[in-house]
């Protein structure tokens, strides 16, 4: 684990020096130098909840800056076990946090939501479709997350209780992937997150799919092991957390853990 904390402080270095060449963050308001960039890694469906909280942290913690990296949880936990520098790391599903956890790239994980799937169809739900049995209907297109994301796993255990057996016409790193190419019409549906749907804010249409035949997610995060930033990781860790945290995951559609 040292020698990746290395690894990540060499890349850190380079990337700052970029960014004293003139893509840096902008001095404090105090003058007193170059904010605190804390990088938060992050699960794709968490975008929206999770960038403003980052907003929210920023404003109540003068001369923090929060970057993201939005992506498939496993994607984003294989870059950190390789060195790259994160200072939270934010998963859907267990396994991508329990690998970090074995390699001691983090420790004491924090289930903080959890969501559940829903049908994505283009407006008019051209595909007729009502329910997780109909995406197995021949001449159909059904997008789907590759299998090793955490949504593509809800998503197999869907069809699974349906019994419905379905060839994908894509398979996406990641839940807005699927989502994107549903809203252009690429597909007949998709599974996402009801999240995903609520904030497509109308461009896609959602088909329920009942609680008894659904799955649910759990998230968790946690600052890494030798993060740059310990002390303001902590505090963003600190604000998902918080009862503010707990109303903006409500309010985007994300249950209790």
């Amino acid at each position: 684990a040292e020698v990746k904390r290395v690894a990540a402080a060499v890349v850190g270095t380079g990337l700052a020096l970029l960014g004293a060449a003139g893509c840096g963050p902008a001095p404090s308001a105090t003058g007193a130098g170059p904010d605190e960039v804390i990088t938060v890694f992050a699960a794709a469906s968490l975008t929206e909840a999770f960038t403003a909280l980052g907003a929210e942290l920023e404003r109540t913690r003068p001369g923090t800056r929060v970057r993201f990296s939005f992506g498939p949880s496993s994607g984003l936990a294989e870059q950190i076990a390789q060195g790259a520098p994160a200072d939270v790391f934010a998963s859907a599903g267990p396994a991508p946090m329990r690998r970090l956890v074995g390699s001691g790239d983090v420790s004491d994980p924090t289930a903080f939501a959890t969501n559940q799937l829903q049908i994505a169809v283009p407006p008019g739900n051209p595909g007729r479709i009502t329910r997780v049995a109909d995406l197995a209907r021949p001449g159909l297109k059904v997008g789907l997350c590759q299998p090793q994301v955490p949504c593509g796993q809800a998503a197999a255990e869907v069809l699974a209780k349906a019994d419905a057996r379905v060839v994908p016409a894509t398979e996406e790193v990641d839940v807005k992937a699927v989502l994107a190419k549903v809203r252009l019409a690429e597909v007949d549906a998709g599974i996402v997150y009801r999240t995903d749907l609520r904030s497509a804010d109308g461009a896609v249409q959602g088909v329920p799919i009942p609680a008894a035949d659904n799955a649910s997610t759990t998230y968790s995060l946690a600052p890494v092991t030798g993060a740059s930033h310990e002390v303001a990781a902590r505090a963003f860790v600190r604000l998902v957390r918080s009862a503010p945290g707990r109303a903006r995951f409500a309010s985007a559609g994300f249950g209790p853990p």
